[in-house]
């Protein structure tokens, strides 16, 4: 078995996504499944926080544009929701890594309902630098 961080609670979210992609099926809005998510994290006791606020520091010095995460759950873990029939695309990645060194947390995942099967993809930054 892989030894990687957080594997329970990613196990965990996972399980809720295949729960709302089994109900919901595919193809709807970004909104739609992360309200379905939250009813889903809710019920399964995984702590979140929807549409989390990051703010990003360029040379010492807060910008005013943010970032808004789609979820941090278990206060480590983000979680960013598509659904684009294109699946997760490199832009999705660089997107999640960014809101990884902005945060300073360590591990991402990103979940795809646009496809008629659940894509999802984790990735681990080891780059928790919060200064550009």
């Amino acid at each position: 078995m892989e030894n990687f961080p957080f594997k329970e609670e990613i196990y965990n979210i996972i399980g809720v996504c295949m729960e709302v992609q089994k109900i919901l099926g595919f193809g709807f809005s970004e909104a739609v499944y992360k309200d379905a998510m939250q009813i889903e994290f809710i019920e399964n006791g995984i702590p979140n926080d929807k549409e989390t606020e990051l703010k990003v520091c360029y040379k010492g010095q807060l910008l005013k544009h943010k970032f808004f995460a789609d979820f941090i759950c278990y206060e480590n873990i983000i979680v960013e929701v598509k659904s684009c029939d294109k699946g997760i695309t490199d832009d999705y990645i660089a997107q999640t890594l960014n809101y990884l060194r902005v945060s300073g947390n360590s591990v991402g995942l990103i979940i795809n309902f646009g496809k008629r099967r659940l894509e999802y993809k984790r990735l681990i930054s080891s780059h928790l630098i919060n200064q550009y």
